[in-house]
């Protein structure tokens, strides 16, 4: 299996658990699939998982959401662009460490769009908005080991 094409089956797994259905009261508790796969895959390959891609894929769940096209794509640029100027750090860290850093981005990304639904009047009706944070938080470990096994399996550089 080529590079591009495990990225983009996690990616597409990632955008298909990000539309899943859930019941109203886990609303607010669905984590950032796509924004961690995209944190995982410009940790361990910045140069094919750019920010590039994270605009595309950010256009893609604002078209799939129904959202206002491009919230979705600055966020996910703006945090993958952090992301890759401390690439070298993140791969460095523990886990513990990492979903720590995890937590400072997918809040980032949360504010942004916080932000964004704000000024078109749009604003979530919850302080629950802010727990997909901490679930994001808590997958990541998960999240991290089955997509390294898998890129192991898969002999991605």
């Amino acid at each position: 299996m080529s590079d591009r094409t495990a990225i983009f089956i996690t990616l597409l797994t990632a955008l298909i658990l990000s539309l899943l259905p859930m019941p109203d009261w886990t609303m607010w508790l669905r984590p950032a699939w796509v924004l961690m796969v995209l944190i995982y895959w410009s940790m361990i390959t910045p140069l094919r998982v750019s920010i590039g891609l994270a605009w595309m894929m950010g256009i893609l769940v604002d078209l799939l959401n129904g959202s206002l096209l491009g919230e979705h794509a600055l966020a996910y640029t703006l945090v993958i662009y952090f992301v890759e100027r401390m690439h070298l750090r993140l791969r460095m860290f523990p886990l513990l460490q990492q979903g720590m850093s995890i937590f400072v981005f997918v809040l980032f990304y949360q504010f942004i769009l916080y932000c964004i639904q704000g000024f078109i009047g749009e604003l979530p009706a919850s302080h629950l908005y802010w727990l997909s944070s901490v679930t994001s938080t808590l997958l990541w470990p998960w999240l991290f080991v089955v997509m390294r096994d898998g890129r192991r399996w898969f002999k991605v550089a």
